[in-house]
């Protein structure tokens, strides 16, 4: 990977980074509802999906065991994170998973209408804002007539802990300084608010949204799996935020083991929202509408 193209916070070829984000590909498609849970969102028998920074490939391939006559495609700027995603594909036996070597901020050498579907998921992580309008752009040059795009993304997470408040406080300023932040004041990351205005304005239209939130207070299934990937998120996130200036490696070590005591307390509580926002492609004839609804 050339250090040019990665905005990624956390280096996606970090061993430790590719376990958690497959962890965290079936706690996102688990606590969602299943791959594809939103109404009126049904893939052709032998459609084609396109799976932008797809990462080690959880969703995609998941989703090629669901649908086996459909023809799945996954692409990540990481090399080593696609021939995982690949070995992953033929250990399974899955011949309809393939995953390419691709920066979805940069054209994707695909044919114009190739996909029925398009999905991605926490984009939020590496994206620049001037480069969502170009991506939704080129997801309209490669979807069918008809054809859906379906993106889901996240704020900081809500919890009882003073000191991961603290750290989801300071990632979103971090993302703010780099650039990489719709928010008008770092407070947030400012990608929700701004996704469906953004599809609306691509030209996609029956767009809607739906919230999920995953709750992960302590005693209930979900709180050890969503507490390990944090636990492993905020150890890998430090490097950029000493980067960009917003605390000190000591400051964050301190920070991290408050976290990690206040959320294993009695009556810690946390809440994972989430925001999927789908549209469709015009079928055919006369021009989109690009500001209709925004």
């Amino acid at each position: 990977m050339e250090g040019s193209e990665n905005t990624y916070p956390i280096d996606p070829e970090n061993a430790g980074e590719l376990a958690r984000l497959m962890q965290q590909d079936r706690l996102l498609t688990e606590g969602m509802g299943g791959l594809l849970p939103e109404p009126g969102i049904a893939l052709p028998e032998r459609g084609r999906v396109l799976d932008l920074a797809c990462g080690p490939g959880g969703w995609a391939l998941e989703l090629a065991f669901q649908y086996p006559k459909a023809e799945v495609i996954g692409v990540d700027i990481s090399r080593q994170v696609i021939e995982y995603a690949r070995a992953q594909a033929w250990s399974r036996g899955l011949e309809n998973a393939h995953f390419e070597v691709m920066n979805v901020m940069e054209p994707l050498v695909f044919e114009d209408g190739s996909f029925d579907l398009i999905n991605g998921r926490l984009l939020f992580a590496f994206m620049l804002p001037g480069a969502w309008p170009k991506l939704l752009a080129e997801c309209d040059r490669l979807l069918k007539p008809g054809g859906i795009l379906r993106l889901t993304e996240m704020e900081p997470m809500l919890t009882t802990s003073p000191a991961y408040e603290t750290w989801m406080a300071l990632i979103a300023q971090a993302l703010k300084r780099a650039g990489q932040s719709f928010s008008a004041d770092g407070r947030h990351f400012g990608i929700m608010p701004v996704l469906p205005r953004l599809v609306r304005k691509a030209g996609f239209e029956q767009v809607r949204l739906r919230a999920t939130v995953i709750e992960w207070s302590m005693g209930l299934d979900l709180h050890y799996a969503v507490f390990k990937d944090s636990l492993i998120g905020l150890e890998l996130v430090q490097p950029f935020l000493v980067k960009v200036g917003v605390a000190t490696r000591e400051e964050l070590e301190r920070l991290y083991q408050q976290a990690v005591a206040e959320m294993q307390q009695e009556d810690f509580c946390g809440l994972w929202n989430l925001l999927t926002v789908w549209g469709h492609k015009p079928l055919a004839g006369g021009e989109n509408k690009p500001g209709e609804g925004s």
